[in-house]
């Protein structure tokens, strides 16, 4: 099943952040033209309250409200959505202006007006309006309130806070109802001083339809243009980001190129972003240890027939040659004795190979213990005691150290060094084996006198099958042998693998003097 696309997974998710910080900031920008609306509604409102009050406090008495009814209402005259009433000391309406949609509520004129009447609290107004007077643009002069039988409040106003005549006016007693159709009404009721002593009314009220009508217009298209956004955002994002992806599929189609014939082949680093550099190097690293293991196994699969091939090719020459005429019994004996260490060599070498690759399983199981170093290295030399003696050398041990590790590998690495160090230790020389602990590791050395190894070879002698001899003698001009005994030329591979598993090293030195093979064990 195909994956999903990284590239629409990163534009839907470039596009829900997006769309979150759309709805944030449209939000923050209708709420704060909404704050900035109301409070200039609000400052209008409280200026045209200040302003009809101070009117007011220099008229007489109500006969002057309404002689002077032009001037009051032109203060708000020049803004449609504004609303005045001016009602006198005894209740009654004096003059108004463009109140008939904002000051009637959707209760109804006579209903309201009882419930307003009767439930208004002494700090609070709400004045009664009779039914089916005057216009909304109408301006009430005295003698058309008197033939109307007495012009009273506007129906159902809420209950408003009622500002004292001495009392400051301020946004904070402006109140809110609701207009005969629905209309959001917001305003302020305060009295006034006349110059006689006595207290009229003023109700200056402001229809906040044309504002919610701006607001929700202003909303749509914040929603249009946020959702338009999100939708090029997300388009741009996708088109962005497979561009920024494509170095990603050059990858895709470098490594594409790498086979068996082509493993030379590396990704180049040129063009590809600072992001991906290690990513990179990284698949470089690989494909290099890839060849590098690849060509290991080539010359390890070589090596290997050819070395097969050797003993083979011994046995099959020497019973051509015995079956060419008649042989006495013991020509023919000698000839099996001869086939019979041909097929040990082969069956140590099998060993050996069979040994690596167990070793270079993930699952190969060490059996850890502490043992005497010193100790074992002893054994070790008994046991080579009657071999060192044919050939004429002496073995000394010297050292102790208490050691973790696999107890039978590490008789095994010592074994294959000590067998090599017998082979090519000359007559009457010396092998020595020696142990010391420092404070983070212990290390096993073995020296043998003899000739030196050239410095170019001591990193590679450990390499399977490798002969510093180009003709592939098992007893190489310059004094070293790679196999363990019998010269299979994995003797050195195996004592590698074997510090490998114990986390350990193991290094070579030559000098003119002796040949050290030096097994360095981390103390655990």
């Amino acid at each position: 099943m195909r994956g999903r696309s990284l590239a629409a997974t990163l534009a839907l998710a470039f596009g829900v952040t997006t769309l979150a910080v759309f709805v944030l900031v449209g939000s923050f920008l209708y709420l704060a033209l909404d704050k900035q609306i109301k409070a200039q509604d609000d400052l209008d409102i409280v200026l045209a309250a200040r302003h009809a009050r101070r009117l007011v406090e220099e008229l007489d008495a109500s006969n002057g409200i309404r002689e002077h009814g032009d001037r009051l209402t032109s203060i708000v005259l020049g803004n449609e959505a504004m609303s005045m009433e001016v009602f006198g000391p005894d209740g009654r309406m004096a003059i108004e202006h463009n109140a008939g949609e904002t000051f009637a509520t959707q209760g109804g004129a006579a209903s309201g007006a009882a419930s307003a009447a009767s439930n208004a609290p002494d700090d609070s107004v709400a004045l009664n309006s009779a039914s089916e007077t005057g216009t909304a643009n109408d301006l009430h002069d005295p003698g058309e309130t008197a033939e109307a039988g007495g012009v009273e409040a506007i129906a159902a106003l809420p209950p408003l806070t009622r500002i004292a005549a001495t009392a400051r006016i301020t946004d904070v007693d402006i109140g809110n109802w609701t207009g005969r159709n629905g209309a959001p009404i917001r305003g302020i009721l305060a009295d006034a001083r006349l110059h006689n002593g006595d207290t009229a009314t003023v109700l200056i009220a402001r229809n906040m339809s044309d504002r919610w009508r701006l607001l929700d217009r202003y909303r749509d298209k914040l929603n249009l243009a946020g959702a338009a956004g999100v939708i090029l955002a997300m388009l741009l994002s996708y088109l962005l980001i497979r561009a920024a992806l494509r170095p990603l599929r050059d990858i895709a189609a470098s490594a594409g190129l790498v086979t068996v014939n082509r493993l030379n082949t590396r990704i180049t680093v040129a063009r590809v972003p600072s992001e991906l550099e290690a990513l990179v190097n990284a698949l470089n690293a690989m494909l290099e240890r890839v060849e590098h293991g690849f060509q290991r196994l080539s010359r390890f699969t070589a090596d290997l027939a050819h070395d097969m091939r050797t003993p083979i090719s011994n046995m099959r020459g020497a019973a051509e040659v015995a079956l060419a005429r008649p042989r006495s019994t013991d020509e023919y004996e000698s000839l099996l004795a001869s086939s019979l260490e041909e097929c040990d060599r082969l069956s140590r070498m099998i060993e050996n190979v069979l040994f690596l690759a167990r070793a270079e399983h993930p699952q190969f199981v060490k059996h850890m213990r502490a043992f005497e170093a010193g100790q074992e290295l002893t054994r070790i030399a008994e046991y080579f005691e009657g071999i060192a003696d044919d050939a004429h050398v002496r073995v000394q041990v010297t050292g102790a150290a208490t050691l973790t590790a696999d107890l039978e590998l590490f008789r095994r690495a010592v074994s294959n060094l000590l067998a090599n160090a017998i082979r090519y230790t000359p007559s009457g020389g010396e092998i020595g084996l020696d142990v010391r602990a420092s404070a983070d590791a212990v290390r096993v050395t073995v020296s043998n006198q003899g000739q030196p190894i050239a410095a170019e070879h001591l990193d590679r002698i450990f390499d399977r099958f490798y002969r510093v001899d180009p003709s592939r003698s098992s007893l190489p001009s310059s004094g070293m042998s790679q196999g363990s005994t019998g010269s299979t030329g994995l003797g050195l591979a195996i004592v590698r693998t074997i510090m490998e598993l114990h986390g350990g090293t193991v290094h070579a030195e030559s000098d003119a003097q002796s040949t050290r093979f030096v097994l360095t064990f981390r103390r655990v």
